[in-house]
């Protein structure tokens, strides 16, 4: 016998099917490690400005001889973050820039193969948003990165707020990854939209942190020059401020995903449409507990 499986809700649709519950939440990891749930406080890094004045910049790859990885600094605050968990229901893309979806089925269980990764993987994520995000019409996957916490990982958790795009590098990434139709898809709507999920949940070392982008003033965002080998982009730094509220999605599931929007042009959205997020330590994660690895895979979403 064939058992379908179970349907991705999207946790805006919530408040209309109540017969419809998130999983009970797990209280250990397969290590027997008991999972941290609730509110924490914990340090979250910001942006702290160049003493010289200068525009910030930060290298993507090794920067050239006699230049810093990055020029501005970082100041640490402690902040409570709030567990999302149970609360999904209500947060969505357009209020809050952030959103959940669980119970997400996948092919793909390696994550060890770009080019396996976008075969199989890659159309499972164009499903989910033209699935779940309202007048998405095109979407266009533009690249993804895989995060270890090991030593000789390529990329590790990134524990700095910061947000992917800017309106000016949004743009660009029309023009880039969509050159012939870029101006007619510029006079529509357009979003950047990263799809966030673990690959050994339950998440227990560097859960990730969202801001609530309604608390979130667009004076607190500072463009950063993202410097590649090949072109400039931008993304955006965050200044502290005790307004903003925070939340992390406690015990995250390689079934979970966490859609975190980078940028919308819809002006209602606000001037940017996004979400700060980071990567953050949690005190009370237990000695031991396994190393976050996760996937972010970014998205174009027109419509």
């Amino acid at each position: 016998m064939t058992t379908a499986a179970t349907r991705p809700i999207p946790a805006h649709q919530l408040s209309s099917q109540p017969t419809v519950s998130v999983p009970k939440p797990d209280d250990v990891n397969p290590q027997g490690l008991p999972i941290p749930r609730g509110p924490v406080t914990a340090s979250l890094s910001f942006y702290q400005p160049p003493a010289d004045g200068s525009k910030p910049f930060n290298y993507v790859e090794e920067p050239p001889e006699g230049q810093p990885q990055r020029n501005f600094g970082e100041k640490w605050h402690e902040v409570t973050i709030d567990d999302l968990r149970g609360k999904e229901h209500t947060f969505t893309l357009d209020n809050n820039a952030f959103a959940t979806l669980w119970n997400i089925p996948s092919e793909e269980y390696d994550f060890t193969d770009d080019e396996k990764i976008k075969k199989v993987y890659y159309p499972e994520v164009e499903r989910l948003l033209l699935n779940n995000l309202p007048g998405a019409h095109k979407i266009i996957l533009f690249d993804h990165t895989i995060r270890r916490s090991t030593p000789d990982a390529p990329r590790t958790p990134v524990t700095r707020v910061h947000i992917d795009q800017t309106p000016s590098s949004a743009a660009a990434r029309v023009r880039l990854h969509s050159p012939d139709d870029a101006e007619r898809l510029l006079q529509g709507r357009y979003r950047i939209v990263n799809v966030w999920r673990p690959l050994n949940g339950p998440v227990m070392a560097h859960p990730l942190a969202v801001a609530d982008s309604a608390t979130v003033v667009d004076t607190d965002l500072v463009p950063v020059e993202h410097r590649y080998p090949d072109r400039t982009g931008e993304t955006a730094s965050v200044r502290y401020n005790p307004g903003q509220k925070w939340y992390y999605w406690s015990g995250m599931r390689n079934e979970d995903r966490l859609l975190l929007k980078c940028f919308d042009s819809d002006k209602s959205m606000g001037e940017w449409g996004r979400v700060p997020h980071t990567a953050f330590v949690d005190p009370r994660t237990p000695d031991g507990a396994i190393g976050r690895e996760s996937i972010e895979v970014r998205a174009l979403v027109f419509g």
